[in-house]
């Protein structure tokens, strides 16, 4: 038996043994509400979400053709398109998750209005957004069980019992559109008890994933951004400590922690690493500082100094009070931040870089691997990164590499559009359509993922919008370039009053109130031009 013959029957015991006074109450209707609220709590989310992540991760592990992805959500709306999008092309939600970007939150959240990504909005909104989110997943969940149950009835009214089957089958294995959530929680927002505090917000709202950076915290900037400032390991284990505790306290034991390193681009830190010893983790972070040697004679009113292999050393430590890192040290800083943070607990790893370059990330994770042989990566598929210009530079290098003529191309200025149609650009085009995969195979990543495309989206639908309508289009731009390429292509959204929960309105106001029922969906409802 099915669990939704179960529900039926459970609720139809319990109408019997509470007697007459339950004599409207319809054990069907209940087992459909019931079907349409599977998940009662955030926790509940997190658990099942971690779980699946688990579980990929494993299958990665096993074989790095099945990679995950994930674009980065700013609305619950947003998030909920992305899902029913998923679902209707693809068929499966499966290895396809949602991303929390900080970014924007910072840009599109807070109370503040935009904002840069320096961790200036409220710590709240970002589990504000969580919730919603999930709210939005799960009444894309209650509008497809709607639908289901309404063409349900409908084959079983007509005597079509083989349809009425078939429908049942899918009510009885339906895909929920809930899925993982890569939230960032920025650099903690502020200590490691504010940290923590926010993870657990975080979690009840139904992050299994919590990704963390080792920026200062009122430091913070954005990774593609100059201006990075890292603290030592030790303050940022803490922070990933803080964060496994939130989980562990909520009983989400297989909840999951990305360890993002900046330091690739992090050319200053605020503190100089406490050491207790030559070649503890303190007196690591404190090699890669730019020093000079000094004698005693030498010191200065209010210098810092630190002794190492029985020299003195000054570090550089400039107007704002920071120290500066040597440069040229960022990849080894990346490995040693990388292999620090799996041993203490992180689960993942996030390497910002500068560029899309798989050969780069390989570099590093190839030396983070030597240690942990099978350490993974999230990583940022950057909307920062110019990937056209990018990706025609590096066949440029390597066709030059290889001695192939590159005399009918400028290397500075690869992005004209008079290469849109070259050679070189569709080979730049198919490495780019293929980094996803190659960067899975041969550089560790399980985890691609696009931070603010829906953010880029937004813009550029309104902008092709306005531009017609505003204009000699008029109504036309918004019929053609928006209704009928809705109807052509099937977007569910059409039905805009359906999208918003009409219809299952107007099926509960019949549960409540049978014949009775002042339903919204009658004769004169507009959307029934819509088919």
């Amino acid at each position: 038996m099915s669990a939704y013959q179960n529900e039926i029957k459970a609720v139809a015991a319990l109408k019997e043994k509470m007697g007459s006074s339950w004599s409207a109450i319809n054990p069907e209707y209940v087992a459909r509400m019931r079907v349409q609220n599977r998940f009662k709590t955030g926790l509940e989310v997190a658990q099942y979400t971690a779980d699946i992540m688990r579980k990929d991760m494993a299958e990665y592990d096993a074989d790095s053709s099945v990679y995950t992805q994930s674009l980065g959500c700013w609305h619950g709306f947003i998030g909920q398109q992305k899902l029913i999008s998923i679902k209707k092309h693809l068929k499966t939600t499966n290895k396809r998750y949602l991303y929390l970007s900080g970014w924007m939150v910072a840009a599109l959240r807070s109370d503040f209005g935009p904002l840069p990504d320096q961790s200036m909005h409220e710590k709240t909104s970002v589990a504000a957004l969580i919730e919603e989110l999930y709210t939005f997943l799960r009444q894309a969940d209650a509008r497809e069980l709607d639908l289901l149950f309404t063409a349900l009835d409908a084959a079983r009214e007509a005597g079509d019992q083989a349809k009425a089957a078939d429908i049942q089958n899918q009510i009885d294995n339906y895909e929920t559109h809930v899925v993982p959530i890569i939230a960032d929680i920025d650099a903690g927002f502020g200590n490691a008890e504010a940290t923590y505090l926010l993870a657990k917000k975080m979690i009840e709202a139904g992050a299994c994933c919590i990704q963390i950076e080792n920026q200062v915290s009122d430091e913070k900037q954005c990774g593609h951004q100059d201006g990075k400032v890292t603290v030592p390991h030790a303050d940022f284990l803490a922070k990933i400590n803080a964060v496994r505790y939130a989980f562990l306290e909520l009983g989400i034991d297989n909840g999951v922690i990305v360890a993002r390193t900046d330091s690739l681009g992090a050319g200053l830190t605020k503190q100089i690493a406490v050491t207790a010893e030559p070649g503890d983790l303190g007196d690591l972070y404190n090699s890669f500082l730019d020093c000079d040697e000094i004698s005693d004679a030498e010191l200065g009113n209010g210098d810092v100094v630190i002794k190492r292999d029985g020299k003195l050393l000054r570090p550089k430590r400039l107007p704002s009070n920071l120290f500066q890192f040597r440069k040229g040290t960022g990849e080894d800083r990346c490995v040693l931040d990388c292999i620090t943070s799996l041993q203490n607990g992180a689960d993942m790893l996030w390497i910002e870089t500068e560029k899309p370059h798989v050969g780069q990330i390989k570099g590093m994770v190839d030396r983070v691997r030597e240690v942990i042989p099978n350490a993974k990566l999230v990583y940022n598929n950057s909307p920062s990164f110019n990937w056209t210009l990018n990706f025609r530079q590096q066949v440029f290098d390597a066709w030059t590499e290889a001695g192939k003529d590159v005399s009918a191309y400028d290397r500075a200025n690869l992005m004209s559009v008079d290469y849109d149609e070259s050679e070189l650009a569709a080979e730049a085009d198919e490495r780019i359509r293929t980094f996803q995969r190659d960067g899975s195979a041969h550089a560790g990543i399980f985890h691609h993922l696009i931070t603010l495309p829906t953010y880029h989206t937004a813009a550029l639908s309104t902008d092709n919008l306005a531009k017609g309508y505003f204009a000699e289009q008029g109504m036309l731009a918004y019929v053609k370039g928006v209704q009928r390429q809705e109807l052509r292509q099937g977007i569910a959204c059409v039905k805009h009053q359906n999208m918003a929960g009409s219809d299952i309105g107007d099926n509960h106001k019949e549960y409540f109130a049978g014949e009775a029922a002042l339903k919204a969906s009658g004769k004169d409802n507009t959307m029934n031009q819509f088919g």
